[in-house]
């Protein structure tokens, strides 16, 4: 059932691979804030996949968010989206990205509920 108060918790390890240097955000050996964003969205969509009627998915719409503190490369990462707003279609999270016990980045993401069907006959 889909309801305020979701939550999951995703982690990865930093790489070279996902360092501004590499993806080219930045030219500094550091978490990127591309990879910070994807790893957020991607514990808001793991949040309420379960909740989700069959066929279903959710898609990102709009993230806003503050990348406060650099990691580097050898830290773990984790990303906790909570499910804080419910409008029909329209789901509202609250994103944290931490490293260890600090807080590296915050902030809201909206994603939409689609049939996966359905959007991808759209494109």
């Amino acid at each position: 059932m889909l309801k305020e108060g979701l939550s999951h918790t995703v982690e990865r390890s930093v790489t070279i691979e996902n360092c501004a240097l590499s993806l080219g955000s930045g030219d500094l050996p550091v978490f990127a804030t591309p990879a910070m964003v994807a790893l957020m969205e991607n514990a808001a969509m793991l949040a309420v996949a379960q909740a989700l009627p069959d066929g279903a998915t959710t898609v990102g719409g709009e993230i806003n968010v503050q990348h406060l503190k650099p990691s580097v490369p050898g830290a773990v990462v984790s990303a906790t989206a909570t499910l804080v707003g419910v409008d029909g279609r329209k789901l509202t999270f609250e994103v944290t990205a931490s490293d260890g016990e600090v807080l590296i980045g915050r902030g809201n993401h909206l994603r939409f509920i689609v049939d996966k069907q359905r959007f991808m006959e759209k494109l």
